[in-house]
């Protein structure tokens, strides 16, 4: 990069935090989300005046009959993501979001991840049906090149894991269906602030099964990554680290342990970008890749959405939806016909759940007329019933604020995070039912396995509730059953909360497969 080093991007990122140190830049944003609002200082584009950018697919830089393999390189770039201002970044490949790979199912991708950050980092497949040693565990870290574990004391203190300098492979059989997978950072501690700095990326996985379905592919195909961000006067990102290092201290400031949230809404690194299309069906594949804000999406105009896959895969069958709920981590494949439209209308992404600057999301303007044979077939794909009756084991989990070491924090069971302690040995191919009890609300992400969702409160599951799942939005005083069976790989696993606030706060549980 030219005009800033990598030693110095955190050093200016302090400079553009330290205004959020007032108690009057913590705002609640509804009770819709469980977060604080942090505001921006930088002036904002108006909405739908930047054209939405496409993240470039990365191409293998070598294969052979089983393999396809590929190299990124974790490092801090200047972006203009607010027009005529950069914005330093970590990038993968040093863009925002990361490039996005596609691979096949049952064909084994290797991703070799170098690190030139001056943080420790560590990459995990968001869905992926992984190794232990390749899932991201929090300790498995990535050290800078030439850097030693003594020059970062965060962590809690606890003994690292299979640690690795400069580089580390990551090896993903992806024996698993098509999905929209995405890959981000998981280091223990740190994970919100560099996530919120730009380490995030699409993994897209693609079978025979969805390749002979009619749906909208190629460039009416388009991975949509939405989050919130808050600028300084110079473009920079502001987050309210304790340590604007991330060398020491984790956490952020009191007034956001409940969660970060920003006034700035991007899609796939773009404010409230506008996209052209035709007047054809597209498919959006949709993330919410915040690290705390909860989206309520909804087309203006009459327009709707038709869900036909979750976060883990297709649905049996194709539902027509008014509007898409999404708590971070989650994901929603979904059709939208524009054919009806006509040409030179605006619909409007909106968000029910945002205000102000956070009520819209992005816009599309429709284009001219064209053949479009694609079409939204009443099947999808077939999948497996999991029968809750035939569970084996039941095991609960509460997911509560809590107070240890002094301090405040979110806890599991009434217990902080420790890396080193197991608080489940699930058995490979024997079916359980986990129960979440929330006090707020916390997206919770199941490591390794899909796993349907059996009931809400006792009541059926809700409307975006359907097909295969990692990540569940447990709403305030709720509790929600879900039904899991670990296959495949014996180690160790993660169940935490995707509110990364609260993960970094120690709201994560390690859990150990057996065979």
């Amino acid at each position: 990069m030219s005009s800033l080093s990598r030693r110095n991007f955190l050093a200016l990122s302090a400079l553009g935090i330290a205004a959020v140190t007032l108690p009057s830049c913590g705002r609640s944003e509804g009770i819709e989300q469980t977060a604080e609002l942090l505001t921006s200082e930088a002036p904002l584009p108006k909405p739908f005046t930047v054209p939405l950018p496409v993240p470039e697919v990365k191409k293998p830089v070598r294969s052979d009959a089983t393999t396809d393999y590929y190299e990124i390189t974790q490092r801090v770039a200047d972006v203009e993501i607010l027009p005529g201002r950069p914005t330093p970044v970590f990038g993968y490949d040093g863009t925002f979001p990361g490039p996005t790979i596609r691979s096949r199912s049952g064909r084994r991708t290797v991703v070799t991840h170098h690190n030139k950050l001056d943080v420790p980092t560590v990459v995990h497949l968001h869905g992926g049906h992984t190794p232990a040693e390749h899932d991201g565990f929090p300790t498995d870290l990535i050290l800078p090149e030439g850097a030693r574990t003594a020059d970062y004391t965060g962590h809690g203190g606890h003994p690292l894991g299979d640690v690795s300098k400069g580089s580390r492979d990551y090896v993903y059989p992806l024996k698993q269906p098509a999905a929209t997978l995405w890959y981000h950072d998981h280091r223990m501690d740190f994970t919100g602030p560099q996530v919120w700095y730009g380490l995030a990326g699409f993994h897209l996985v693609h079978d025979e099964v969805e390749d002979e379905l009619p749906l909208p592919r190629d460039e009416r195909d388009i991975p949509l990554m939405i989050c919130d961000r808050a600028f300084d006067g110079d473009g920079r990102f502001r987050y309210p680290a304790i340590d604007q290092s991330l060398r020491h201290t984790p956490g952020v400031l009191p007034d956001y342990m409940e969660g970060v949230v920003g006034d700035v809404v991007l899609v796939n690194g773009a404010p409230w970008p506008v996209l052209e299309v035709d007047a054809a069906r597209y498919r959006f594949r949709l993330l919410n890749a915040s690290n705390a804000r909860r989206y309520r999406l909804r087309l203006d105009g009459g327009a709707s959405f038709v869900q036909i896959g979750s976060d883990l895969g297709l649905l049996d069958r194709p539902v027509k939806h008014d509007y898409i709920d999404l708590s971070p981590a989650e994901r929603s494949d979904v059709v939208v016909d524009f054919s009806g439209v006509r040409p030179g209308t605006r619909i409007v992404l909106r968000n029910d759940f945002g205000n102000g600057s956070t009520a819209q999301v992005m816009a599309f303007v429709v284009g001219r007329k064209v053949a479009d044979d694609s079409r939204i077939p009443n099947r999808l794909v077939p999948i497996e019933k999991l029968d809750p009756t035939k569970a084996v084991r039941r095991r609960t989990w509460h997911f509560t604020r809590g107070r240890f070491k002094g301090h405040e924090g979110w806890t599991i069971n009434n217990r902080p995070f420790d890396p080193d302690r197991m608080d489940a040995r699930p058995r490979l191919g024997e079916l359980e039912v986990w129960r979440f009890y929330s006090d707020l609300h916390h997206p919770v992400h199941i490591h390794l396995a899909p796993f349907q969702i059996v009931s809400r409160g006792g009541h059926p599951p809700g409307e975006f509730d359907r097909g295969w799942k990692d990540t569940v939005d447990v709403r305030p005083a709720e509790y929600v059953d879900v039904a899991v069976r670990f296959t495949g790989y014996t180690g160790r696993y993660m169940l935490h909360c995707h509110n990364l606030e609260h993960e970094d706060m120690a709201m994560m549980s390690a859990f150990e497969t057996v065979a």
